[in-house]
């Protein structure tokens, strides 16, 4: 199992791993489906975004971002996404404890992520992976501009053992 950069080869596959309208929006909030690869290369503009892909056997398995926020000297984890069929394995928390490691590498120690409050298998994951909830207010500030009122987490090194 290899934790590796993003690059635009993986695009279509990453792309394809929604299989629903509903799952594109629990993901990554867009609105169309299929999500075309160009979205997600669109993604790797900013500077602040480093991607990666978790790959197994060769087989790209899991995506999922890094947002850094120098400003604020924290990390959010985004856009998480596992292949369909290696969902409920343990694979998308190998993922966010990998995203993890990148982001403490990188000297953050600070990072959240958000989810749709729907999404209940990501945020069981999250969980196990060592994320809590924010204190209400504070995600109830976070979510005035958002679409949704997202679950917003807080890695807890102590929760995970990290």
């Amino acid at each position: 199992m290899d934790l590796l950069p993003f690059t635009d080869t993986h695009a279509l596959t990453v792309a394809g791993r929604p299989t629903s309208a509903q799952e594109v929006a629990l993901w990554c909030g867009r609105q169309e489906f299929p999500v075309p690869p160009r979205a997600i290369t669109d993604w790797q503009r900013d500077d602040d975004v480093r991607a990666h892909v978790l790959v197994q056997d060769e087989r790209v398995v899991g995506y999922g971002e890094l947002w850094f926020d120098a400003e604020e000297d924290e990390v959010e984890l985004a856009r998480i996404i596992m292949a369909p069929d290696a969902r409920g394995k343990g694979l998308g928390r190998l993922l966010v404890r990998g995203l993890l490691a990148q982001a403490a590498a990188a000297g953050h120690h600070d990072i959240f992520l958000r989810v749709h409050p729907d999404n209940w298998p990501a945020s069981r994951c999250y969980r196990a992976a060592g994320f809590l909830p924010v204190d209400p207010a504070l995600a109830e500030t976070w979510n005035k501009t958002q679409p949704v009122a997202y679950l917003r987490l807080r890695h807890d090194g102590e929760a995970s053992g990290a």
